[in-house]
């Protein structure tokens, strides 16, 4: 069945970018009409998150989360095997001014999780060599197929978390910029209670021990999927000033404010399908 569903975006990946969105919309209808568990956890989420909401926005934004992340399934077939100018043309870079001023110092690519993630982080490994983390699949097919995908190009130096933190600083020291995803509930473990969206939420704070260890700056960076055949934007913004602060809560703070911002701009296309609240502080149960 995974063969086949390799073989099938292999050859979707032939069609316009308008067809495989228009595919991609209709797959996640179906897939918000049966997916009643998933369905439950975004809805939870943007209940916690979105309060003064009626109950038909929130599941509006939920059903249309649901479609931009089917819509990014079915194009995933493009950054495995288009061409780089086709790439290129699908996934504009903005903001690359924020990078240059860099002028080469170690730098850390805070990289949130919206729907267009990969192919974000696909796009700037066409431009730049860089480093991030990888985790080995259990069908060895797919971990090919992946692993190809993301070494197509600028061949990038992937970590995974038995490598321990020491080679990912090195990396970044010598001026690779780490495309990191600090912002979801991986449990109590180097965790601490920040609010998101005035609801507390286990944050890494990984970005401020990374920072501090690499003397590297912090350089965000979001991926917008844009309408229809349009593709996708990546855009960088200015590095933050005064980061780490020294104060781990405050700078989980700020990367959850600033993820809050993005957030707002298009609420359709943040992970809401993930159990960003799972971890509770003592005394609370679990939303889910």
């Amino acid at each position: 069945m995974i063969r086949f569903g390799l073989a099938l975006l292999w050859l979707l990946h032939f069609l316009p970018l308008s067809v495989l969105a228009a595919l991609g919309r209709g797959l996640g209808l179906v897939l918000y009409a049966l997916g009643r568990e998933r369905r439950n956890v975004a809805l939870t989420n943007l209940r916690l998150c979105f309060p003064h909401w009626t109950e038909e926005e929130r599941r509006k934004v939920a059903r249309r989360h649901v479609q931009a992340v089917a819509r990014s399934f079915v194009e995933r077939g493009i950054l495995w095997w288009s061409s780089l100018e086709r790439i290129q043309r699908l996934i504009r870079v903005e903001g690359r001014e924020h990078v240059d001023a860099m002028h080469g110092q170690p730098m850390i690519w805070l990289a949130p999780h919206f729907v267009g993630l990969d192919m974000g982080g696909t796009r700037l490994i066409t431009e730049w060599a860089g480093c991030s983390m990888y985790s080995r699949q259990k069908d060895p097919v797919v971990d090919r197929v992946l692993l190809r995908g993301r070494t197509r190009f600028i061949t990038p130096r992937l970590f995974s978390r038995q490598d321990g933190i020491r080679p990912l600083v090195r990396a970044i020291r010598e001026g690779l910029p780490f495309y990191y995803l600090p912002d979801q509930d991986l449990g109590p473990r180097e965790s601490i209670f920040v609010p998101f969206f005035g609801v507390p939420a286990a944050t890494i704070t990984g970005l401020s021990r990374l920072a501090r260890l690499a003397g590297a700056v912090v350089v965000p960076v979001v991926t917008r999927q844009l309408p229809g055949g349009d593709g996708y934007v990546t855009t960088f913004y200015p590095h933050w000033r005064g980061f780490p602060s020294g104060d781990d809560e405050a700078d989980a703070r700020r990367m959850n404010a600033f993820i809050e911002q993005r957030v707002l701009e298009m609420p359709e296309q943040y992970w809401w399908l993930h159990k960003r609240f799972k971890t509770r502080p003592p005394g609370e149960t679990r939303p889910y």
